[in-house]
């Protein structure tokens, strides 16, 4: 207890113990008694140490440490030749030649019906999210080539299956289309801003991980991306009336009262041979992925579903062609690989703030969708997957992605859940997807002409209507009213407002939310659980018991520029309300303030004046301040300010109990 304690804490400490008539000044040696007659046994005191002398710069590179690279990613590398590690960090850098060399056939084998699998669910889904992009549907395809397979060898998670999602898309089609003009009237600029924004989006998740900045993305809470989804998944179902009735002429608008307005204001392009057609698809759509959710042993139901979809739509208007005029197509699709479209990045222009707010909104959506996927299968496998270096594969696959006509790609939770409950064992998955999709887009684009639009929003409505988690909703409004607020804030801006902006109010009820419990941290009366040591808050064990003539307060936060006023009134109230009580029950008056520092994990300047302050105040009542069990750094700040010399001998305690003990004893009562 005594190794690396400061001289002067120490010096605290023989003090004391001569104080008591323990000549030898050893602080460990002096033992009293606890004023409770339920404590029989003496109790031995103990010294208030000092952490470790170190640098001002040891200190910066410890802490910067456990802010950039808490995981140690160094730590393979320790105790190895230069020769392992440089294979080390290669590996860490391409994970696939960590697993590669160790691929077997059985492996092959599960990867091959995996990635067949998620590729018949991607090819539909792809052409869907495209258009609810704005975007040509081929664009889609595309964006299901080229990220898997950057992916397969840059990416860390076994399970994760990328390419096109409904957020990402959806974002990023709102934001372009309200701000710049639609596709239909400028295609190529349109597509020049999708492409900026891609790229924008993958410098911006590689800078993440490259530069372990990951925790910006927990700004995004769960709360927040609940309501966020919930109410996204409900205006992407509303657009999609446009493909289920027919309607030519549609609201560009993301909000449910225009949507609304422009579905019910277009009845007279209601097309019952599409609204017959669609309603049987989506809910035999909806059917299938209801027998995957209660068995999930037939997951092959809900992926085969949607591509099984469109072969029968397209063969029934293919049949029908003459008689179903009222059924829109998709038309023409152009066979081919992906066009390079470097030649097409906007970096100069009007709407270059646009292309890059659009991206870093994407990519951070994008970015927390697919880390969190990630981490779920990974967790359901007991493997890690490394965030950081997740965000450089996804924000790598993204530039490449945008240099050869895709948009913003991320891991699809509803893929990589087929991908997992196929018996995927590797990204090699992806790689079967994306050969599986090269096929199509080399051979099999023609057979898509036919293929009915209401088909894609039946897909859509099926894949979104899952991001709807009212259960989820009921939890935080169970658990956290202010999670529900924020929830229900997103979910509302989202409806009523915009999504980008609805995720904006969602931020900063997060934000608020922080900023309340670090201004407004939590404080609390200790009292003594009887025949123990042990201090406990009165208003959670009723058993616990005051201490006659002390008041044992717990600060459970940092004491910061932020809160130490706050903390210094709220203390004087406590110690007001405390002798108040006192004095109607005619107890002892209060003479001694307990502070419990155990959960204060860090103090500044401000915090160290509060302390100052609060100890005059109270010694100009008579009252005498202890501190107990300061952290490492707090006490280094305390005594660099000369805080410790002024609270005294007797002003610092490892607990509360020696604390009680040491004053009633040495001074009969305080």
């Amino acid at each position: 207890m005594g190794i690396n304690c400061n001289n002067r804490v120490e010096d605290f400490c023989d003090q004391h113990a001569n104080a008591n008539g323990n000549g030898n000044g050893a602080c460990n040696d002096a033992v009293l008694s606890i004023p409770n007659e339920e404590a029989a046994q003496p109790l031995e005191m103990h010294k208030v140490c000092m952490p470790p002398q170190r640098s001002t710069v040891q200190k910066l590179r410890q802490r910067l440490g456990e802010i950039f690279f808490p995981d140690d990613p160094v730590h393979r590398l320790k105790n190895q030749t230069w020769v392992k590690k440089l294979v080390v960090c290669v590996q860490f850098f391409f994970p696939v030649l960590e697993w590669g060399p160790n691929y077997s056939l059985a492996l092959l084998r599960a990867d091959v019906v995996s990635g067949l699998t998620i590729a018949s669910l991607a090819i539909p889904q792809g052409i869907s999210y495209a258009k609810l992009a704005n975007l040509p549907p081929i664009i889609g395809l595309y964006s299901s080539f080229v990220p898997a397979l950057i992916y397969s060898v840059l990416g860390s998670s076994r399970h994760l299956a990328v390419g096109p999602v409904s957020i990402a898309s959806l974002v990023m089609g709102t934001m372009l289309s309200e701000a710049a003009l639609p596709y239909t009237q400028h295609p190529t600029l349109y597509l020049q801003l999708a492409f900026t924004a891609t790229f924008v989006a993958g410098i911006f998740q590689a800078s993440l991980g490259f530069f372990r900045l990951g925790f910006i993305i927990d700004f995004l809470s769960k709360a927040t991306l609940v309501g966020f989804m919930g109410g996204a998944a409900v205006i992407v179902s509303l657009q999609q009336l446009k493909g289920l009735l027919g309607i030519v002429h549609f609201t560009n608008n993301m909000q449910i009262l225009p949507v609304l307005s422009s579905v019910f204001h277009h009845t007279h392009e209601w097309s019952w041979q599409t609204i017959v057609m669609g309603v049987c698809f989506l809910t035999f759509l909806l059917i299938a992925r209801h027998i995957s959710m209660r068995k999930p042993k037939l997951f092959w139901i809900s992926a085969a579903a949607p591509l099984l979809s469109v072969m029968v739509s397209t063969a029934i208007v293919a049949i029908l062609n003459s008689k179903a005029h009222g059924i829109q197509t998709i038309g023409h699709l152009a066979k081919g690989l992906n066009p390079p479209s470097a030649n097409m990045l906007y970096f100069h222009g009007a709407y270059l703030p646009l292309a890059i707010k659009t991206g870093i909104v994407t990519g951070i959506l994008s970015l927390t969708e697919g880390i969190a996927v990630g981490r779920t299968f990974a967790a359901l496998n007991n493997y890690q997957v490394d965030g950081n270096k997740e965000m450089m594969a996804i924000g790598l696959m993204n530039i490449a992605g945008s240099c050869s006509s895709c948009y913003v790609t991320t891991g699809s939770f509803s893929r990589s859940a087929v991908n997992y409950n196929a018996g995927a064992q590797t990204v090699v998955s992806n790689i079967i997807m994306a050969t599986t999709v090269l096929i199509t887009l080399l051979f099999l684009m023609p057979l898509f002409y036919y293929t009915p639009n209401l088909i894609l929003a039946a897909i859509i409505i099926s894949a979104v209507i899952g991001l709807i988690d009212y259960q989820a909703a009921f939890r935080l409004w169970k658990v956290d009213k202010l999670d529900f607020l924020a929830c229900m804030c997103s979910f509302f801006g989202v409806l009523f407002i915009s999504v980008p902006l609805g995720l904006a109010i969602a931020v900063g009820v997060s934000v608020f939310k922080i900023l309340l419990n670090v201004t407004r941290p939590n404080t609390c009366v200790l009292g003594n659980i009887p025949g123990t040591q042990v201090y406990q808050s009165l208003n959670r064990y009723r058993t616990a018991i005051r201490i006659p003539s002390f008041i044992v307060l717990s600060v459970e936060a940092p004491i910061y520029f932020a809160n130490s006023t706050y903390l210094q009134e709220r203390l004087l109230r406590w110690i007001r309300e405390e002798e108040e009580r006192a004095m109607d029950n005619n107890e002892s008056t209060i003479k001694c303030v307990v502070i419990d520092m155990s959960a204060v994990t860090a103090i500044d300047t401000s915090g160290i004046d509060t302390v100052r302050e609060l100890r005059k105040a109270l010694e100009r009542r008579s009252l005498k301040l202890v501190l107990v069990n300061p952290l490492g750094s707090v006490m280094e700040k305390l005594q660099s300010s000369n805080v410790l010399e002024e609270l005294g001998c007797s002003g610092l305690y490892l607990t509360v109990a020696e604390a009680v003990a040491d004053i009633s004893n040495s001074n009969g009562k305080p």
